[in-house]
């Protein structure tokens, strides 16, 4: 028996016993799990410095404070979350219990990402968690140092119920071909449709964060130096490496060079006029990605940057101007420090651009007119659309943070985690009397049954409502009660 395969069967076996179901258990695991936050801050600090040339304050901007916050939010709202919940009724089940039981799904698999390896592979693991189900997590081998401290997750959770495994694409095919009641994959479109193919094997249910080019349109009205600073800031964080940082730029030829030279200014600012010795400017994740970026850069004119360094996997913060939709560059996400710039006329010509392509991970638009924002949502469709910022929607955790068509399927991040990795199970209890009411469906089907049908089956019942009513209604017999008794005196 393979590793991977031992791995998912102490998994079930685990989660057959029973034990993660209790919350008080969940807990305990989201508490040691922020304890293991806590107390490997250094590792994996030092472990992100190998893998992407981060610094400790930016692993713990960009990778743990969301992930600390999604672990507070689910200690806090567990109770909540897998409480039954009430739905409406109608008047033939008026005297019954019905309501959506929130239940485990089983075995979850989660094959992480290797841009942000510990934020993209560990808050799904807390959806997981807390929805009371057993895991087996994958991270990518590309991040190979922060990976080895993933490993160190079994000193803090269950080592039964939560498995690390290892290893590179064998071992995640190893895993693939294996029953899952769940897979969580991030990663690319490509992979995906694999993950997606072995899933189906098993009818195993997917949730696929996946990505895209993500466009940035810039309406000519808006103040373009503020837009430009927060474009420079979501693009070229991480060294582009982020699967909803903008991919490129949509705009009028009016406003390209102030556009060039607004970007131009905030790198500096950021990053220094040597972004290469500046230590908060990342890197390359490796070789094969710096000449995959590298080559997408060919046939078009560089108006910033362009400077290269493959010993180093550095490539300068870069800017493409006039860049056209039948360049390499726009022929796939490019998951780097380049940013297009394409000439469009006007939002309706952008608009059009946009929908002609794939559904994108995010799109961002920058206007300060309401019109034209209420247009780009109307006519657009993506997982997300944010106005006038980049990337800040991945924090605020009331948001669903997921794809649509090539972009993904499914959701998390806070509740929506917790949902996407449970069964929502229909409960309906009733009891053994009032038989009289049932006669309607029983044969023969007369026209006086279906009538009482008609009304016992589609008038919904709003009982919130009846209950405000049944309140006013005490509250009133109550003051007449005492306004009666006053005037006696």
């Amino acid at each position: 028996m393979s590793r991977e395969q031992q791995a998912v069967q102490h998994a079930r076996k685990a989660f057959l016993t029973g034990r993660s179901k209790p919350l008080d258990y969940r807990i305990k695991q989201l508490q040691n799990f922020k304890r293991f936050i806590k107390e490997k801050t250094t590792d994996i600090a030092s472990a992100m410095r190998k893998d992407l040339h981060k610094t400790a304050n930016a692993t713990q901007l960009f990778e743990i404070l969301g992930l600390e916050g999604e672990i507070n939010l689910a200690v806090s709202k567990l109770a909540e979350w897998a409480a039954p919940r009430p739905v409406n009724k109608n008047l033939l089940t008026i005297a019954d219990d019905v309501y959506i039981q929130p239940e485990p799904l089983g075995v979850v698999l989660i094959i992480g990402a290797w841009n942000y390896p510990i934020t993209v592979t560990l808050q799904p693991l807390v959806g997981a968690i807390a929805a009371g189900n057993a895991a087996v997590v994958k991270p990518s081998e590309v991040s190979s140092h922060t990976a080895k401290v993933m490993e160190l997750l079994s000193l803090y959770l269950d080592p039964e119920m939560y498995q690390v495994v290892t290893g590179g694409v064998a071992e995640t095919q190893e895993l693939l071909k294996q029953r899952f009641d769940h897979i969580f994959y991030t990663g690319s479109s490509t992979v995906g449709k694999l993950v997606m193919e072995a899933a189906a094997h098993h009818l195993t249910p997917v949730t696929l964060e996946l990505g895209g080019k993500s466009p940035c349109y810039i309406d000519k009205n808006c103040d373009i130096r503020i837009a430009c600073r927060r474009i420079t800031w979501g693009k070229y964080m991480n060294c582009g490496q982020t699967c909803i940082a903008p991919d490129y730029i949509l705009c009028e030829s009016s406003i390209q060079d102030k556009v060039i030279n607004e970007i131009q200014k905030c790198i500096q600012e950021f990053y220094t006029n040597d972004p290469k010795s500046f230590e908060d400017y990342g890197r390359i994740i490796n070789q094969r990605h710096f000449k995959r970026i590298m080559a997408l850069t060919e046939g078009s004119t560089v108006a910033i940057g362009g400077d290269s360094d493959e010993s180093e996997c550095y490539i300068a913060p870069t800017v493409l101007r006039d860049v056209t939709p039948g360049s390499k560059v726009m022929q796939e996400e490019i998951f780097g420090p380049i940013l297009p710039i394409v000439i469009v006329n006007g939002l309706k010509e952008a608009i059009q651009f946009i929908n002609e392509r794939e559904k994108p991970l995010a799109l961002y638009i920058f206007s300060s007119s309401k019109k034209v924002i209420k247009q780009m949502i109307s006519e657009t469709s993506s997982g997300a659309l944010v106005a006038n910022d980049c990337l800040v929607h991945f924090t605020i955790s009331d948001l669903p943070f997921g794809g649509v068509g090539n972009s993904g399927t499914g959701c998390y991040h806070g509740k929506y985690s917790f949902d996407q990795l449970s069964h929502l199970r229909s409960c309906l209890i009733k009891k053994l009397n009032m038989e009289g009411v049932n006669q309607m469906r029983y044969p023969p089907h007369t026209t006086e049954k279906l009538r009482w049908a008609r009304v016992l089956l589609l008038k919904q019942v709003n009982l919130a409502r009846w209950r405000r009513v049944a309140q006013v209604a005490m509250f009133a017999a109550l003051a007449a009660f005492v306004v009666q008794r006053f005037l006696r005196r």
